[in-house]
């Protein structure tokens, strides 16, 4: 599911930033770090952020995009080049 967010937000214009955490030493940690901000068992990840505000996993970016909400959240960090450097 981490793969068909990075390809939506890259749909998008935007470049995301991401944290591979099963590559991390300290893996439990953030999984109790991102329980604690939210996140809901057993799919913690993706744990999706927005300018520093937790979205949520994949569903509810999914959700906000079939909505219509996602793209407002996500203009302001988009890349600008020829495709999408529409207002």
């Amino acid at each position: 599911m981490c793969y068909t967010v990075k390809v939506l937000f890259h749909e998008l214009g935007v470049c995301p930033i991401v944290h591979e955490i099963d590559q991390s030493p300290e893996v439990k940690e953030m999984e109790k770090a991102l329980k604690r901000l939210g996140c809901k068992a057993p799919s913690v990840v993706p744990a999706v952020f927005i300018g520093g505000i937790l979205v949520g996993s994949t569903n509810e970016v999914m959700s906000l995009h079939l909505s219509g909400s996602l793209v407002p959240l996500v203009r302001p960090y988009r890349v600008l080049s020829g495709k999408n450097a529409q207002p």
